[in-house]
């Protein structure tokens, strides 16, 4: 396929993004799938090299429980501007070797409307650490990835990526209207409230943060990142870009074949034979409607080949959004084993990935590859003890008597449906929060139960993968993976090489 001309000239940059424009961007999977490790390298590689930002807070606490082997984590606490705050982090959850076999991870704080200047400190430094990592040793591109869901995280996340210098900010599995100004105010270090829905309250209330009130008045200068907001359908697009208030840098148009969570199917519900939903033409967004905007912007879902990301220059986008290529590579974030397990599947063909309708306590569909030994069969579901006890996806409600208090369909049934939630609501739901967190072996082990068992989202187009594999058969690293989605470009337009790679 060969990309029209004019598609390849470089993408004009909206006012406030005077950032490069990278032609990759690595997708931010998971709880911790997309680690520092895979950005560093695929920033280093020239594109745009994405941490994930979900529990970051948790990663940095069970990574220091396990006594930080390496160094690295004790290393970029080091580096925090703000003196005091890692050595408080370092004694409470820091353990010299690391724990005893069988014992269970110390608890981080739960999210909350009102959390304490302990949990925000957390949440900050994990953020930092994280991308931190990612952009040491070099001027590559690191961007962040949060979920729009997980609100009551989200000015503690974005400022402690900020204070390490991230470039991007990406965001998406909501509407994110209030980011764009947030950022803004984060970079001023001013206070900042974030929106954040509670169900059944009739008043407005925010996460907020007040960076003077948590560390003092001597803050060093930060840099507003650039602003993606990850979006399915043009109609997001252009009631974001209608605003200052809420107007992105530019938007990733995600198809519902990406990886993670996806949007439900527009319209009445229809599913195959196999129970997964059935994705039509209103499901996927009209590109043009998009370019209409006048933002640079990005495709995702099933764009995966070299092929692929021609097509998308062809349309008028600035590249694409990888995933499944870049979860699969060696400095991904996946336990080793699960990693070279998934990779052996994809060589034999017996890799199979499904939309799981009930999975998530989102209520979103959820991409679950179908792997023996994790969570992806009833039966393993229901075999687990039910608890939530990391709370990252619950959500805020007011009860009857006009408390506020959360609740999630992935926790004990009777406790749900205490709190006024319907018990259907709970019916095949997985802890995504403890099952993710196992994927980078970093599961609660609990006296009686065990490990925790894992849950593997990759996306269902597996093309790219199975087309590198030929190119890579022991596997692949991040930069491989840069290289050959590159690769019909440069060979195919060679006069625009270094404008598509370097822009």
């Amino acid at each position: 396929m060969t990309a029209h001309p004019d598609a390849l000239a470089p993408v004009p940059l909206p006012t406030r993004l005077r950032l490069p424009l990278p032609t990759v961007i690595q997708g931010g999977m998971g709880v911790g799938v997309s680690s520092w490790r895979l950005a560093s390298q695929v920033a280093q590689a020239g594109q745009l090299g994405v941490v994930s930002g979900t529990a970051l807070d948790l990663v940095l606490a069970r990574r220091l429980q396990d006594g930080d082997p390496t160094g690295e984590f004790r290393r970029a606490l080091a580096a925090f501007p703000v003196p005091g705050v890692a050595e408080r982090t370092l004694a409470i959850y820091f353990k010299p070797g690391g724990r005893a076999p069988g014992t269970p991870y110390r608890p981080t704080p739960r999210l909350s409307m009102n959390p304490r200047p302990v949990a925000q400190e957390l949440t900050i430094l994990g953020n930092f650490v994280e991308v931190w990592l990612a952009k040491e040793g070099h001027d590559g591109l690191v961007g962040v990835n949060y979920l729009e869901k997980i609100q009551m995280a989200t000015p503690a996340s974005a400022y402690g990526a900020m204070l390490a210098g991230v470039d991007y900010v990406l965001m998406g599995a909501g509407l994110p209207r209030d980011i764009p100004h947030l950022l803004d105010e984060l970079a001023q270090h001013r206070p900042v409230s974030l929106p954040v829905h509670v169900a059944g309250g009739a008043d407005a209330y925010t996460a907020n943060l007040n960076p003077a009130k948590l560390f003092g008045t001597d803050l060093p200068p930060v840099t507003r990142p650039a602003f993606l907001a990850i979006v399915s359908a043009h109609v997001l697009s252009t009631v974001l870009a209608r605003e200052d208030h809420t107007r992105p840098d530019g938007f990733v148009v995600e198809g519902p074949r990406a990886g993670g969570h996806n949007t439900p199917p527009r319209g009445k519900l229809v599913v195959d034979d196999a129970g997964e939903p059935v994705f039509g033409e209103r499901d996927y967004a009209d590109i043009a409607k998009v370019a209409a905007c006048g933002l640079p912007f990005w495709l995702a879902g099933a764009y995966g080949t070299p092929e692929r990301l021609l097509e998308a220059l062809s349309l008028g986008a600035a590249g694409v959004q990888v995933g499944t290529v870049f979860a699969l590579a060696e400095e991904s974030g996946f336990l080793p084993e699960l990693r070279r397990d998934l990779v052996a599947r994809l060589r034999e063909g017996t890799l199979e990935v499904k939309t799981d309708l009930l999975a998530s306590p989102t209520g979103f569909p959820f991409k679950v590859a179908q792997v023996p030994g994790t969570l992806a069969a009833p039966e393993d579901r229901e075999a687990r003890f039910r608890v939530c006890d990391l709370s990252f996806l619950r959500t805020p409600f007011i009860r009857d008597g006009g408390a506020l208090d959360y609740r999630c369909p992935s926790e004990p049934v009777a406790v749900y449906v205490r709190k006024g939630g319907d018990a259907a609501d709970t019916e095949g739901k997985v802890c995504l929060c403890n099952s993710l967190a196992a994927n980078i072996g970093l599961g609660q082990e609990r006296k009686g139960t065990g490990v925790e068992k894992t849950l593997l989202t990759l996306g269902d187009d597996l093309a790219g993968p199975r087309e590198l594999l030929e190119v890579y058969p022991d596997g692949w690293t991040g930069q491989e993976a840069v290289e050959w989605l590159l690769s019909a470009v440069l060979e195919g337009v060679p006069a625009l090489d270094a404008e598509l790679v370097n822009r």
